[in-house]
């Protein structure tokens, strides 16, 4: 489809453990989005594989990234007067194309700075399960690269991250002794209007597809080879609404290309790795990357009403930083409520209090958890027992018992995500 290779879902139906397998977009979850559907086991005729072909061709951006440099280029030779951003097209406009888009909304004067900070000159695109593009507040992304340049990195790969490619791209032309460099992997092509083939890769991170073919291929793999020392680390923001399998699987191809470049002295190591994700995913992550841990560190977005730094309860930011690198390395900012705790080896949040049964900090939220004996474990606060259910829920949830059983096998006790049918296929 448009966006690469498609992925192989499974179609079950409640009850039957086999379902029928078929091919869908791999980034987008809704057919309005991309309608590409294809059973397994379908023979696709000519015809329509030539239609296929040619709505793929119909669905290319207007310019390559080549032709995109060359415009910049223009473009900032222009004076201020007349650089115009086309803010329905989303473009870069060059005098000669002005007419073309004269009934369009423009922003006019478009100023060097702008120019450094596409994040903000582009509309964030919101659909969460595609783009999903919530940009971080000032606050995540400078606490993000401060952290990045203390634990030694030089090199961020960065997978769908544009606010924090784009902070060091831009501490990079002001300041001559910065060294930190970025490499932006991102499905959003229109930030290739705004910097070059070794700065920016048009990148699908749900099947590893590289949009402009061996040649960003081979610029990722560069870029990964770390020259006289300087250390890579890997950070990424996935739409929350992905599939955590599909990215899981991305990412481990980007630490194999790592692995590679090396000569020696990696065959056990991981590359070291940032995954910004919900902190209700953590079990999903572990079962992929099981060298990852979960930081405290509640990390918030300018353009999301509910994922903001500061507020109480329910209305924190649920979104966490999983690493595989040692947690006591991370060091959080005591001035926002974080706190080292000499047990566990790790900062966390000030509420988040040690529990001498679990020997643990057991709260992901931030608020005080409580132990369930019953349970043998911590819960949210605002859980209590359920003797119908045998665990801990909101007290006014609907028991498990009197609920349908598992979409998959029909059976009680289980969800479809744990099924064992599901499993042994």
């Amino acid at each position: 489809c448009p966006l690469g290779p498609a992925l192989l879902f499974v179609k079950t139906s409640q009850g039957r453990e086999e379902g029928r397998r078929f091919y869908a977009c791999s980034a987008c979850r809704d057919r309005k989005d991309c309608n590409f559907f294809q059973w397994e086991d379908e023979k696709v005729s000519e015809a329509r594989l030539a239609a296929r072909e040619e709505y793929n061709r119909n669905h290319q951006p207007s310019f390559t990234h080549r032709q995109n440099v060359e415009r910049y280029k223009n473009f900032v030779l222009l004076p201020l007067s007349k650089r115009r951003f086309c803010q329905e097209c989303q473009q870069l406009l060059l005098p000669v194309e002005w007419e073309k888009h004269s009934d369009h909304q423009f922003l006019c004067d478009v100023s060097s700075a702008q120019l450094k900070s596409p994040s903000q000159l582009l509309y964030p695109l919101e659909n969460k399960k595609t783009n999903a593009q919530y940009l971080f507040a000032d606050r995540s992304c400078q606490f993000l690269l401060n952290l990045i340049i203390d634990l030694g990195f030089r090199r961020v790969l960065s997978v769908g991250t544009p606010r924090l490619h784009e902070m060091i791209q831009s501490k990079a032309s002001l300041e001559e002794d910065f060294r930190v460099r970025s490499l932006l992997l991102d499905i959003d092509f229109r930030y290739s209007q705004f910097y070059t083939e070794d700065e920016f890769c048009h990148y699908n991170m749900f099947n590893h597809y590289f949009f402009g073919g061996e040649a960003a291929h081979e610029t990722c793999r560069k870029f990964l080879n770390q020259d006289n020392d300087e250390r890579v680390i890997m950070v990424t923001d996935p739409p929350f609404g992905g599939l955590v399998e599909a990215l899981a699987s991305s990412f481990k191809k980007l630490m194999a290309m790592w692995k590679e470049t090396e000569k020696e002295g990696r065959n056990n190591q991981e590359m070291p790795m940032f995954w910004i994700f919900p902190y209700f995913f953590e079990s999903r992550i572990l079962e992929f990357f099981p060298s990852f841990s979960m930081m405290d560190y509640q990390v918030d977005y300018d353009n999301h009403a509910l994922y903001k730094h500061g507020k109480t309860g329910r209305r924190q930011s649920p979104v966490r930083i999983f690493t595989n690198l040692t947690p006591s390395m991370i060091v959080l900012p005591v001035e926002e409520g974080y706190r080292f705790c000499a047990v566990c080896q790790r900062y966390v949040s000030s509420g988040n209090q040690h529990c001498e049964i679990c020997n643990s900090c057991t709260s992901k939220d931030g608020r005080r958890w409580k132990h369930c004996a019953l349970c043998k474990k911590c819960v949210k606060p605002s859980w209590f027992h359920c003797s119908n259910c045998n665990c801990c829920a909101l007290q006014n949830h609907t028991c498990e018992k009197t609920g349908a059983g598992c979409y998959v096998c029909g059976k009680a006790g289980h969800k479809r995500s744990t099924c064992p049918s599901l499993s042994s296929a």
